[in-house]
């Protein structure tokens, strides 16, 4: 009873409390060479948010990118320009989430391959020539080519002009190759003349 106590006071601090985001997703694509992804943002949603704190998520910014440019399944897309907005944002960090999603093989073919008309000798057989053939379907700048090993045969083995010469065989290379899906035949025309 001698005393009277002064209650004390000290410092500590309080931290922001951390959000993630959920129901972001995206979208398969076809290979083009390039990490963006087109995302779907109607479903996201703030995980961590305390109750009747003033908070919206802001994701007029938000896009996504792929973490390579190849064909596969499962390849993580990386969300970012995803912000927070309201009164009470400044009590909360936004960690910018992921997701997952598919690259598919592009098509691709050959064009440009021509036959050489020959002589009637009972055969099918075609000589090929490559010096206009093009792949069609190839992005810029892509490491491709074709490979010269394809092989020729006529419809059929009669003399006749402007006859269907098909194309078999034809296969790339190149490190691109694996992202493409390609038709590994062809036709073209050539003519078969009477033997002497």
């Amino acid at each position: 009873g001698n005393y009277s106590l002064t209650q004390p006071s000290t410092t500590a601090n309080i931290t922001q409390k951390g959000l993630t985001v959920t129901g972001i997703t995206a979208d398969n694509k076809t290979y083009d060479s390039e990490v963006t992804a087109n995302i779907n943002i109607g479903s996201a949603g703030l995980v961590g948010k305390i109750t009747n704190d003033n908070l919206t998520l802001n994701t007029a910014s938000a896009v996504g990118a792929f973490t390579s440019e190849h064909v596969g399944t499962g390849i993580t897309v990386n969300i970012s320009g995803l912000s927070l907005d309201g009164d009470d944002n400044g009590n909360y960090s936004l960690t910018q989430p992921s997701t997952t999603a598919n690259i598919t093989q592009k098509a691709l073919s050959v064009t440009g391959i021509t036959a050489d008309n020959k002589t009637y000798d009972s055969e099918v057989t075609a000589t090929l020539v490559y010096t206009g053939a093009t792949l069609s379907g190839k992005i810029s700048g892509d490491d491709l080519d074709i490979v010269q090993s394809g092989t020729g045969a006529f419809a059929q083995e009669h003399v006749g002009s402007s006859l269907t010469v098909n194309i078999t065989g034809l296969t790339i290379s190149g490190t691109d190759n694996g992202n493409y899906n390609f038709t590994t035949t062809a036709s073209t025309t050539a003519s078969i003349t009477q033997k002497g």
